[in-house]
Parts: C-alpha cells; structure tokens; sequence
C-alpha cells in the first residue's frame, strides 16, 4: 500500500482557520463502516447515536503554549522553537526553524533573558535537545513568553487559546490539541452522562507525530514518534467490563484509539499502565480496543487518514472525504466532525 493510496483533493478554502463561536455547532458526518452510508447531522446530534452503557473515552491531555519566539545570543537572529517532549531533569526534545542555526552549545534567549534554551544534541528533521535555564516555576514562564502551537496549515491568529484546548483538558504535556475532542461542551458532556453513557479519561501527550508528514512511498516503511500515554485502573476496570459485557467502547479521537489500541495490544486487555506508544495503525490491522470513533478530518496522505481507513474501510473513508468536500464540510483541527459508527 503507498501513501498516494490516500490522497484526495482538498480545495484550501475548506481548511478552517478559526473555531466556530459555539463548539457543538460544528457539523458532523455520520459514516456507517460497515455500509458505507453516510448522514448529514451537527455535532449536538451524537446524543442520538450514543445509547446507555456506552463507554464514551476522552483524552484529558493539555497542550502547552510551547511555541516560543527567541534571539541567539550571539548574533541576535530570530529562533522559534516548539517544545515537543520534556525528556527529563528540564531537557526537552524541539523543533527548531530554522535549524541550520542551531548546534550544540547555542544558546536562544526568550523575553529578555527569562528563559534560555542551550543546545545539548543535534538530531535530524529539525529535531534539538535543549536544556532549559530559568528561575521559578516553567509552566508559568510558558503561560507569559509562549503561544499555542497551531498546526502550520492555520494562517490565522487565535484571539481565544484556550479554543486550542478541550474543556476537559487537564493533563499538562502536549504539543498539539486532540482535536477530535474540541467540539464538546460541558452542558453536551453532562447530557451525554444524563443518558446513562460512562464517560472515561485517558491521557495521551500529543507530540512530533502531529507535524510529520508520510514522506516514503511504501506506508509500511514509515516510522512513528513515541508519545506518553497513561491510564488510570479505574478507567481500565471500567473498560473491561464494558468488553466483557459486550458494551461499544467508542473513542473520542485518533490519540484516545492509539493508546487504547497500544494497551490492548501489550496485554489483551485494559490495565493500569504508563508508557511510550509509537503504533501506526493503517488497513489491515485488526481493532482490539475500540468499535467506533469520533474523529476530524485528517490531511491528505497522512497516518490519521490511514487509521481512519483501518477502521471504516479505505474505500468508504475516500468516499465519506469526496462527500464532505462536496458539501463544504470545514477541515482539520478546527473544522467539522465525523462519527464512525
């Protein structure tokens, strides 16, 4: 299978640049994996698809203003680093533009001295080691010198960032926003529990991943980067039982389905677990986890495309994206919705 096996063709007036005023007033396109059948709905209306004893999982991760515009302190030029992944003891894996700029030693200075980056390792693809020199608390130096890292098809500024973050977001550590999980309300969420469906948080820290592209020819060929995943084992005995009772687990997202998936894989059912996943889950592979997905609509020729197709059928998936376009569905991170059923 190669990459172009999922391309399709996107006018770029359909990528949406801003969020819509009201989350749960995005569209969403209803896909039948078995039929191939699609509807027309708005997001609010999942509470029609969803039925008591459904286990609804949700990724509490929250995204870091991690991207932060500095100076090299030798020369003055302009570096923008995106925080990807802290490894430990205040070194943190980055994308670095422009890289060439950036070898071991370089210091890059952010709001005046506040916060300095040294370059510890020099990796490819844009890829830097930096250890990170400030006084008080990091997390609040982020909130003040950084922004929110927005994917780079997004032109527009965010007047709001915390539309950057779902409502439950709550797990600090990620570089991009699950976004499938951006069009719940807390008013939806409580309706949804109201119905009698277990609502379960997972955490995945969304990094590199997100902003790779497919760049070999033969899909089996490409690698993924690792992202931090966690479950809790109260959120795991839950899942079981809905397994073993034969109750639909239905992720929200593509993170929530590869950390699900990740788990199930290592050990044949849920358990209270921590680690690195680096799954890549394309047609052919067998869904042990998850029966249903709430999802956006992913780039051409990318692993979220793939994964969907996985799910639904490649066929069926290209077919739902053709409609959509048609149809002027919005696209990516901010745009619409779709449930895989």
């Amino acid at each position: 299978m190669t990459t172009n096996d999922f391309d399709y063709e996107l006018p770029e007036e359909l990528i949406a640049q801003v969020p819509l005023k009201v989350r749960d007033q995005s569209r969403l396109l209803v896909l039948d994996k078995e039929t191939g059948n699609v509807e027309h709905k708005h997001f609010r209306d999942i509470l029609d698809y969803l039925v008591p004893g459904d286990t609804l999982v949700l990724n509490d991760t929250k995204v870091l203003p991690a991207r932060l515009i500095g100076v090299k302190e030798d020369t003055g030029a302009v570096i923008e680093i995106l925080l990807l992944k802290d490894i430990q003891d205040d070194n943190w894996e980055c994308l670095v533009k422009p890289a060439r700029r950036i070898k071991v030693g370089t210091i890059v200075s952010f709001g005046d001295g506040r916060l300095k980056a040294r370059c510890i390792k020099e990796l490819d693809e844009g890829i830097r080691h930096f250890e990170l020199i400030y006084d008080g608390i990091l997390l609040e130096i982020l909130e003040e010198l950084g922004t929110m890292p927005l994917p780079p098809y997004i032109h527009e500024k965010l007047e709001d960032q915390s539309r950057y973050q779902t409502v439950y977001a709550k797990e600090v550590g990620s570089a991009a926003a699950p976004t499938a999980g951006l069009h719940f309300t807390k008013e939806l969420l409580s309706e949804i529990e109201a119905k009698g469906v277990n609502i379960c948080y997972i955490t995945l820290h969304v990094g590199l991943g997100t902003f790779r592209p497919v760049s070999v020819e033969n899909i089996e060929e490409h690698e993924m980067h690792s992202e931090f995943y966690t479950m809790r084992k109260d959120v795991a005995d839950k899942l079981n039982l809905a397994k073993k009772e034969g109750r639909r687990i239905i992720a929200v997202g593509t993170t929530s389905t590869r950390t699900l998936e990740t788990i199930m894989g290592l050990y044949g059912e849920f358990k209270e677990c921590s680690g690195w996943t680096s799954i890549f889950i394309y047609p052919g592979y067998e869904f042990k986890g998850i029966d249903c997905l709430i999802t956006n609509f992913h780039l051409p020729k990318s692993t979220l495309v793939m994964l969907v197709s996985a799910l639904a059928g490649r066929d069926n998936i290209l077919n739902a994206y053709k409609i959509a376009v048609n149809e002027k569905y919005r696209f990516f991170s901010f745009g619409d919705a779709m449930f895989i059923k």
